[in-house]
């Protein structure tokens, strides 16, 4: 009931609404997540641990709106794009991923670490980069197995939520 609400707010908001399907806009998500991806990995090596948590997350974000544009939704707001995964896609495993993954980029963005906390840092953006990879790969063969009965399924179950 709350997720629906949420979602119904995002609509009225005109922040979530079916679009045509489009590859293009598939694509260019796919290269934002893969650049997001090369840039994790950049980050990482340099100490730049916090950025590169967010990076890794955004990997995910930008595969998952790369997945939402190929079956024609439009969702402007991360956790709303989220809640869709979950209810749509039927991938518990990876909604839990990209969950964990939001909290952590927003800890790492918005709240300072001590020296202390470095290493549990280095070891969390490594295990996040991890899963990053995994997450995309696990996105794009979605993708690649969305055809077009699969889409018009997927736009049936988004008007019922």
């Amino acid at each position: 009931m709350k997720e629906s609400n949420f979602l119904n707010n995002l609509r009225k908001e005109d922040k979530l609404q079916l679009v045509e399907p489009s590859e293009d806009i598939c694509s260019s998500y796919l290269e934002k997540a893969d650049n997001c991806l090369k840039s994790a990995k950049l980050l990482l090596p340099n100490n730049l641990y916090e950025n590169s948590i967010s990076m890794a997350y955004y990997t995910m974000y930008n595969s998952l709106t790369a997945l939402l544009f190929k079956a024609g939704i439009k969702c402007e707001n991360h956790s709303g794009s989220i809640i869709l995964f979950k209810n749509l896609f039927n991938k518990l495993d990876l909604f839990k991923i990209i969950s964990f993954a939001k909290k952590e980029r927003i800890d790492k963005q918005y709240y300072v670490s001590t020296e202390k906390n470095l290493n549990l840092t280095k070891e969390s953006a490594e295990d996040m980069l991890e899963k990053a990879e995994n997450f995309l790969i696990h996105v794009k063969l979605l993708i690649k197995d969305l055809n077009n009965e699969n889409i018009n399924k997927i736009r049936s179950r988004f008007e019922l939520l």
